[in-house]
């Protein structure tokens, strides 16, 4: 692969200065007449009265949770300075950090206490469990000093020192909206003197997070109105009030100071009168060289390059890496490597070969919501295809007759769009159950009539259905007795391939730790489709050949494939295979099909191929970390180690014989990247979270 400019997307955090000031501003912190805050991974601070904030710490290593002392002349924070995640503190004015912990376990900062000392939450002494405790620290250093609560995450101490608020444990994902779940925690406000314990009340079982001390309240993040907005308890007389009423954007953090709130709201930083409940957006501007978002020249190597398709020969491959879509040949001297896209700012994923080789599928968020775009194979001569319900979605496969896309969603829908009318994309089955081993990835028949995926049913078992593409028939093809996954078509189209186990029952509870030590293993089986197709299995009768018979089976052969629902559950066949560790199967030539097997301590998967004729199998390639097969099922793609190879489907693959060698070099700019950046973020809290 060549070398030539190209224009990408590079995921950092890009200045964007406009009339409203720069967004991307996290984690602030307030003093009497300063403002301190974390933008792009340092910390920066600006006069109350000011629009223009400076760099306060430059290192290289991340930077986090800021917080002044009382008289606002030094701000203690974390650092990942040394290797390790440590408590720092630093002069308001500017200057040297100051180092105060050396744990080897990471030091969260939390705020100070009324005698000048800087709390920090650490997991030093949470074993076995690793629970967390909040710690105190003096100026001078030192070993810290343990504080009364017996668990914490984020806490606060009030001014006079009696009363800390705290909530008890971390999320593991804090960005999961309006959750209702077990780690949603109140506040815990516990009396240092009398070790009193008191809590938020949570009518409706919400979280509460990030508390604050202003006066005599704490002020505290709820989703009570499903919507992350501040509210304030008073401890004294359990009086809950609502403070700010926001309907976009959460707030994601907050902290006092000694005459108002500030907080972090849609990118930008609210400054919040208690008293009023009046709040107001700042203006801040961040003005500095940011020298690792500079456009500038980088090599991609075959590891970044991800969502992989293949022509229809094996000629080519595609990829997609930072939002952009490559043609990439099987050999050098057969062909230069292409950008299709080249669309700084926009995100172009998925991209799929026809197979006739003439056209190229992708989804778009160009014009802000994902589309269905189709191209010829250079990219050109785009056709874009609105899609009804916006959101994120994957892998768009073509019917062998490049008539019909089909391709899944993030709420595990089936769409099928027929992309030569204007029907526009229909639905055609869902998922109802969430579960980390669900797939819902249509697979087409080899004459573009069908598609075949698993779905689970009511008993959180898998089963395999075929739907009919210009019949709207849907047939569930295996009973629900054993979990079935990853149907594969036969390239005659008179079988179907998948797994099945029969050990599945325990994991399919997969909340439940019953399902934690038990072993899964799956067996291959095969269906015959039609009622008067044979079973390959059958024993040899030993008789000389009828040439009439032959003759008339070869006239009757058909290129369509067609599913006899009577009997079809006794055409279910298993293919003598001994069970195991089976996780996928592939294409293979006619009469053949891939498993994958994964094998413990080994890198990737074993592909093995099962030959039906022959009814045998052999090792085809191992060390394999994805695979998939051209439309021709005469060659795979396929991704060993760190690179990608194109090799042949009939004998065992020889990977280093088509090795996509080399790599691009690519030109980032980071500006280009800044609008795709707010509308994924925006996407991600409206399509994830917003949904009561």
């Amino acid at each position: 692969m060549r070398k030539s400019p190209l224009f990408l997307l590079f995921f950092c955090f890009a200045t964007a200065v406009a009339a409203q000031g720069t967004q991307l501003l996290r984690q602030p912190t307030m003093s009497a007449d300063q403002i301190c805050f974390v933008y792009a991974n340092d910390l920066w601070i600006v006069d109350r009265d000011a629009t223009t904030a400076r760099r306060l710490t430059s290192h290289e290593g991340l930077e986090s949770f800021p917080h002044f002392s009382d008289d606002g002349s030094m701000i203690a924070f974390s650092a990942y300075y040394e290797g390790n995640t440590d408590v720092y503190v630093v002069s308001a004015d500017g200057g040297d950090p100051q180092r105060l912990t050396y744990h080897p376990g990471a030091d969260i900062v939390q705020g100070w206490t009324n005698s000048g000392e800087v709390i920090f939450r650490s997991g030093r002494t949470g074993r076995p469990t690793l629970l967390n405790r909040l710690y105190k620290v003096g100026m001078e250093g030192g070993l810290p000093q343990v504080l009364p609560p017996p668990r914490a995450a984020f806490g606060e101490m009030s001014a006079d020192g009696r009363y800390m608020a705290y909530t008890p444990i971390t999320s593991w994902d804090p960005e999961w909206r309006n959750y209702r779940g077990g780690q949603a925690q109140p506040i815990w406000i516990q009396d240092l003197r009398s070790n009193e314990l008191i809590q938020t009340p949570r009518p409706d079982q919400e979280r509460h997070l990030d508390p604050v001390w202003f006066g005599n309240e704490v002020f505290f993040i709820s989703e009570r109105d499903y919507l992350a907005n501040i509210w304030a308890f008073n401890p004294r007389n359990e009086a809950l009030r609502q403070i700010t009423f926001h309907k976009d954007f959460d707030i994601k953090s907050l902290d006092a100071g000694p005459d108002g709130i500030v907080y972090e709201q849609g990118g930008y930083l609210h400054l919040l009168d208690p008293a009023s409940g009046e709040t107001k957006q700042l203006t801040i501007e961040v003005r500095g060289d940011m020298n690792f978002a500079r456009t500038r020249w980088e090599d991609v190597s075959a590891q970044q390059l991800i969502n992989p398709a293949i022509s229809p020969s094996g000629k080519r491959a595609l990829f997609e890496h930072r939002g952009e879509i490559f043609s990439v040949p099987k050999a050098d001297g057969e062909g230069d490597w292409r950008n299709l896209t080249n669309s700084p700012g926009v995100a172009d994923r998925h991209p799929s070969w026809s197979p006739k080789g003439d056209r190229i599928a992708w989804f778009s968020d160009e014009s802000g919501e994902y589309q269905l775009v189709v191209s010829d194979q250079l990219g050109e001569n785009q056709r874009k295809y609105s899609l009804p319900q916006p959101t994120f979605y994957f892998r768009p496969d073509w019917s062998s007759d490049g008539r019909f896309l089909s391709f899944t969603d993030t709420d595990y829908n089936i769409w099928i769009v027929d992309i030569t009318g204007d029907s526009g994309a229909r639905m055609v089955d869902t998922d109802r159950y969430a579960h980390p081993n669900r797939a819902m990835n249509p697979v087409w028949s080899p004459d573009g009539q069908w598609i075949t995926y698993a779905k689970q049913l009511d008993s959180h078992f898998k089963a395999i259905f075929a739907y009919n593409v210009h019949t709207d028939q849907r047939v569930q093809l295996t009973d629900g007795m054993a979990d079935a996954n990853s149907p594969v078509w036969d390239a005659s189209g008179q079988y179907l391939y998948f797994l099945a186990s029969t050990d599945y029952g325990l994991n399919s509870g997969w909340l439940d730790m019953s399902s934690y030590d038990p072993d899964l293993n799956r067996s291959l089986y095969m269906i015959v489709l039609q009622e008067d197709g044979a079973s390959p299995f059958l024993p040899e009768s030993g008789d000389e050949p009828n040439p009439e018979a032959e003759e008339d089976e070869k006239e009757e052969t058909s290129d369509t494939t067609v599913i006899d629902v009577n009997g079809l559950q006794n055409r279910i066949l298993p293919i003598d295979l001994p069970a195991d560790s089976y996780i996928g199967l592939v294409a293979g030539p006619k009469h053949s099909v891939f498993y994958l097997q994964a094998v413990d301590g080994s890198p990737g998967v074993t592909v093995h191929k099962y030959d039906l004729d022959e009814q045998e199998s052999k090792e085809f390639l191992s060390g394999v970390r994805q695979g998939l097969t051209t439309s021709d099922r005469k060659n795979m793609l396929v991704r060993t180690g760190s690179g990608w190879s194109i090799v042949g489907t009939g004998s065992p693959a020889k990977p280093n014989d088509h090795r996509l060698e080399g790599g691009l070099r690519i030109q980032l700019d980071p500006a280009a990247e800044y609008p795709q950046i707010l509308r994924e973020a925006w996407r991600i809290h409206r399509d994830y979270f917003y949904d009561p």
